[in-house]
């Protein structure tokens, strides 16, 4: 049997994950976050992006790191990559600069144990095998 893994891919169904883990937390609806009394005071065909409710409130949308919001003129001039090559790029810089923490002596003597029962009941490594 072969196994492939394609690290960006992952980067990209971690991204997914968590959008999908900011919408089921739910989106708050309400006369602010509408921005109701915002819409009343500039009118129709006014201009909210610049407004201080706008950018108080933009922070409660979703914020993927890999889906690219620039105009496209900016998206060609910075290279014009996809999303896969971004997270590519991205699983690329975690493999090669991320430092997982030490567990903690008692966790790592547990884990250790774990794996000897195993090898025993298995027969594996440098444990008998266990009579069924």
């Amino acid at each position: 049997m072969g196994l492939t893994f394609d690290f960006g891919q992952l980067v990209m169904d971690d991204d997914f994950a968590g959008m999908i883990k900011h919408t089921v937390q739910g989106i708050p609806v309400n006369d602010d976050t509408l921005s109701v009394d915002i819409i009343h005071e500039i009118g129709p065909f006014g201009e909210f992006v610049s407004h201080e409710n706008t950018y108080k409130h933009m922070r409660i949308t979703s914020r993927p790191k890999l889906i690219d919001r620039m105009r496209r003129d900016d998206w060609m001039s910075k290279g014009a990559s996809d999303m896969y090559q971004r997270a590519t790029e991205e699983a690329r810089h975690i493999l090669e600069s991320h430092k997982p923490p030490r567990l903690p002596e008692p966790v790592v003597s547990e884990i250790q144990g774990i794996i000897r029962e195993t090898e025993e009941e298995l027969g594996v490594g440098d444990g008998k095998k266990r009579k069924r």
